[in-house]
């Protein structure tokens, strides 16, 4: 080896040394930069023929797990999904109250039967009667509050959404935008300048963070470039960005719900677009993340829980108010049954009858139900909770004929047969041989204060009857909660909460209307429906209003807790995750200073070669 050979590998080395020197250099300035990955020198060997001639850098290393780094982004997604839960859920909670505390629903709820057990003992007392309505007054209030609460949620749902495709389409231009900067790395591998790596750190990042709001899927090419799609395999970002749209939708209320049909939908959807003008719809195909847990609160959780206060203020007001009048027997040939005076049934009343099937000795239940638009029929066989029920509805509007051929011809098959006028007398009649009707009876809603029964409509919508009612805008009972009200005709005149006739007058010290809202309340037992979260379709939760009410109560609670021990789960495997990573990819302070240690001795040993070639070159010069 000639010394201009020796001197050219000694200058090599230097070279070299001085870019791992300035490499060790940047790992420690950025040892506490986020997002910043641990970067080691690619040494190669130069060649010239067969004889090695020195050392060149090929490129840098970034010292990153992929396995660890792509199981982060699943688990970040699962963490911020799980964490937004759990606060919502808090939050929800504390609409709620601690169930020992005052000014609780329950709490409430206990107040007016309190209230209307003192008006049983003194049903003279003008002071029991105000205490009564203020009683109403307040648990009419907290459900009106509560429910605002949580479409309150709801629309931060909304705007949570709105807010996060934003974030997502500026992290997506980022990360197309990265790719675009990135060239083929000739060398192939991991291998790249510089300037390629800190670019590749910037894009992990935004790819980071965008797992935060969605569950994504990573490809990467052998040049280093990256392909994001959803979980669901929707493409959101190559060389070109796709584009996050979400239409929100101004107020949310409890009758505004999400559909997958764009035209009946009142809530917004996230929809990706491409520049070719296709787009596609993936709110229902996001599983994790900030955007799949405001879709679950928005869409459903926090939909049940209205759907619980609204159930609760439903059978609240309909036991008080809900008039079944048994009919009276009547015999036609060689068939019988009852009569039935339907002139007073609402719309969402109800015919209830009770018959034996002769075959086979079974007993069955038929309800039908009043309904004053047919768009809506057929009804859900759900639609009175009991599972046991045969559900009807009949249009009593005259749209679709007369009622009493349409109930001819919806229970033609059960063996039942109708005659009569409506709203005349209907008689129900069984088919002689074949059936037996047991019983049949109307249930109607009481308006009236003093009509001569018991039942009193305590709470109303607004002013309005509360009746179960189905129409074009929907049921009735949707959004209950958040309209009720007590009776401004019994805030006038107080005294109705006791005197339920005025022909014959209602005795003093009746106790008949306090006894009998007591009954309902507190004794009474109903079905409740399986969209509160509580019970089935096919086997429903029934007990009393105070049962239900800490049925929900309740759940809410354990939901709340089994959503914080989830997201403290899900943190400690991200931090765990996080920790991996930062040991496999982070910058080690410890490694750095001793890596420099030996870059400073392999620098002295190249300069003490140069040093030494120098002086030969010397001594040669002086014996010429």
């Amino acid at each position: 080896m000639s010394l201009g050979d020796a001197l050219s590998i000694a200058m090599a080395g230097l070279r070299v040394n001085q870019s791992a020197i300035s490499l060790v250099s940047s790992n420690v300035a950025n040892a506490e930069t986020p997002g910043y990955v641990r970067k080691t020198l690619n040494q190669g060997v130069t060649v010239s023929g067969q004889a090695g001639t020195g050392v060149q850098v090929n490129g840098i290393n970034r010292q990153l797990d992929d396995y660890i780094l792509a199981q982060l982004r699943t688990e970040t997604s699962g963490a911020a999904y799980a964490s937004l839960r759990s606060s919502y859920l808090s939050q929800l909670q504390g609409l709620y109250g601690d169930p020992n505390s005052t000014g609780t629903l329950e709490d409430s709820f206990n107040g007016l039967t309190a209230a209307m057990q003192a008006l049983s003992t003194s049903p003279d007392s003008t002071s029991a009667r105000i205490g009564v309505l203020n009683a109403a007054q307040t648990l009419a209030s907290g459900l009106n509050s509560m429910s605002n609460g949580i479409q309150t949620l709801r629309a931060g749902c909304e705007t949570g959404l709105t807010d996060s495709v934003n974030t997502a389409n500026n992290l997506l231009k980022q990360i197309s935008s990265i790719n675009s900067q990135i060239r083929t790395n000739p060398q192939g591998g991991t291998s790249t300048d510089a300037a390629t790596a800190a670019l590749l750190d910037q894009r992990d990042q935004a790819i980071n963070q965008l797992s935060q709001l969605m569950d994504i899927r990573v490809v990467t090419n052998g040049a280093n470039q990256v392909t994001v799609f959803t979980g669901s395999g929707v493409q959101l970002a190559g060389m070109e960005a796709a584009t996050l749209s979400f239409n929100a939708q101004g107020t949310v209320n409890p009758s505004t719900t999400w559909s997958a049909n764009s035209v009946t939908s009142k809530l917004g959807s996230i929809s990706v677009s491409y520049d070719s003008g296709a787009s596609i719809d993936i709110t229902s195909s996001l599983k994790s993340g900030q955007m799949a847990a405001y879709i679950e609160l928005r869409d459903n959780t926090l939909v049940t829980a209205q759907a619980q206060l609204d159930q609760f203020a439903a059978t609240l007001s309909s036991s008080l108010s809900d008039k079944t009048t048994a009919g009276t027997p009547v015999t036609s040939g060689t068939s019988s049954g009852f009569a039935l005076d339907l002139s007073g049934m609402s719309n969402g009343n109800t015919i209830n009858i009770a018959y034996t099937d002769t075959a086979t000795g079974q007993q069955h239940t038929v309800t039908v139900v009043r309904v004053d638009d047919p768009n809506l029929l057929p009804l859900p066989q759900n639609a009175t909770n009991d599972p046991k029920d045969y559900v009807v509805g009949i249009d009593f509007s005259g749209t679709s004929g007369s009622v009493i051929s349409q109930l001819n011809s919806a229970l033609y098959s059960r063996n039942l047969q109708f005659s009569g006028t409506y709203p005349g007398a209907v008689n129900v009649l069984d088919n002689a041989g074949f059936s037996t009707v047991n019983s049949a009876s109307v249930t109607s809603t009481v308006t009236a204060l003093a009509g001569g029964s018991v039942e009193v409509p305590l709470f109303n919508d607004n002013g309005k009857a509360y009746s179960g009612a189905r129409d074009s805008s929907g049921n009735q009972m949707t959004g209950y909660a958040q309209r009720i009200t007590v009776n401004t005709d019994l805030v006038k005149d107080n005294s109705k909460l006791v005197v339920y006739s005025t022909s014959p007058a209602t005795a003093a010290g009746d106790t008949a209307r306090p006894d009998f809202m007591i009954k309902q309340m507190m004794k009474s037992q109903y079905y409740y429906s399986a969209s509160t979260g509580i019970g089935s379709d096919t086997a429903p939760f029934k007990g009393t209003l105070e049962s239900f009410l800490q049925q929900f109560v309740g759940q809410q609670g354990s939901n709340a807790a089994a959503a914080k021990q989830l997201s403290d789960g899900q943190n400690v495997v991200l931090n765990t995750l996080q920790q991996k990573l930062s040991t496999s990819s982070g910058v080690n302070m410890d490694e750095e200073m001793a890596h420099l240690l030996s870059l400073q001795n392999a620098y002295a040993a190249n300069a003490r070669v140069m040093s030494t070639i120098n002086q030969m070159y010397q001594t040669l010069m002086q014996a010429i």
